[in-house]
């Protein structure tokens, strides 16, 4: 018997039904379809409409669509962890609100914020509880309603952006499958390129950040994208040193869908042909911690039982990481 890892034993995702295209956006800011496609290769993204809905409602979407896809009965499962910058309030957990509208009466849960790498940070934290006995089933939620905290007259950030949910069941596995291996990074310095400046304790909410739109996210193209090119590469090809993995070894990257640009360097340091990367940010946009699972979600056909997988994303703090993991299962659905 090998040593117990944690193995993704089920997906699903879920995004809302509103397609905000490029067309659309012309509309609304100086901008045109051609000048997103070719810095970020976004075409459309979809947006949670609805008064009160928020990252619960996709989060809940996505856990009922897996426990009904994988035969498990909420029960079942021991804890939650949901990956989120957009919780539906600062407390409490959108974790155990999801639980709630679920049934999961019998978990415990909690968020984990590393804006977009904070799925791989979820992955990593629910994989050692199952490592240590002390949890049989997780379910880790990566979601996002980042339309929440955009400004739709600010064309830097509104055409890059999505809502959308993702969800995995995680159990032991001693087959030699299952997560491998991560690298995990952050440097706080990063954040005055990158954030959220009003809602917190630091600066709370008042008129006056209402009025001077605070509470919209602030980002520094340039400068995050050199960072985001280096970084995201860099544990990419780390991960792949430290596990003597060469490009023919791999079988699927699964990239944060951040920029087109990004995604096909980080390709490129690990030797990878476009045929072995999953891209869907033209049809959904960044869905800051749903990328990695709503990917997933969509090549679930396409995995096979031993394949070898990477995961890379970089966020704003700055945050970093990659992932190593044996695929688990070939689709049945």
């Amino acid at each position: 018997m090998q040593k117990t890892r944690a193995a993704i034993t089920g997906i699903h995702g879920y995004v809302p039904e509103y397609v905000l295209t490029n067309a659309e956006l012309e509309k609304m800011v100086d901008t045109t379809d051609e000048w997103i496609t070719s810095r970020t290769g976004v075409k459309e993204r979809r947006i949670l409409k609805g008064i009160g809905l928020g990252t619960s409602d996709m989060g809940k979407e996505a856990v009922l669509g897996l426990l009904k896809k994988t035969n498990t009965n909420p029960l079942e499962i021991d804890l939650i962890i949901c990956a989120t910058t957009t919780p539906d309030m600062q407390f409490p957990a959108t974790a155990n609100i999801i639980a709630d509208k679920c049934g999961l009466k019998n978990s415990f849960g909690f968020d984990i914020n590393a804006a977009c790498s904070g799925f791989i940070y979820a992955l990593r934290t629910a994989s050692q509880f199952i490592e240590a006995g002390s949890a049989k089933k997780v379910i880790v939620v990566g979601g996002d309603k980042m339309s929440s905290i955009i400004d739709y007259s600010d064309r830097q950030t509104c055409v890059i952006f999505g809502d959308g949910a993702g969800a995995v069941l995680l159990e032991k596995n001693n087959d030699g499958l299952g997560i491998i291996d991560a690298v995990l990074g952050s440097d706080g310095a990063g954040r005055v390129h990158l954030h959220q400046k009003a809602g917190g304790s630091a600066m709370p909410a008042s008129a006056e950040t209402v009025e001077k739109k605070l509470h919209y996210v602030y980002q520094e193209g340039q400068a995050v994208f050199k960072f985001a090119v280096t970084k995201m590469a860099d544990a990419a090809e780390e991960i792949m040193k430290r596990n003597n993995l060469h490009s023919d070894d791999v079988a699927w990257l699964i990239p944060h869908q951040a920029n087109k640009r990004i995604i096909d360097a980080t390709a490129k340091r690990m030797g990878l042909d476009d045929a072995k990367v999953m891209i869907n940010i033209d049809r959904y946009g960044n869905t800051t911690n749903g990328t990695i699972p709503l990917c997933m979600w969509e090549w679930e056909k396409k995995m096979h039982k031993g394949d070898n997988i990477v995961l890379a994303a970089f966020g704003g703090g700055f945050t970093w990481g990659a992932v190593y993991m044996k695929w688990a299962y070939d689709s049945k659905q």
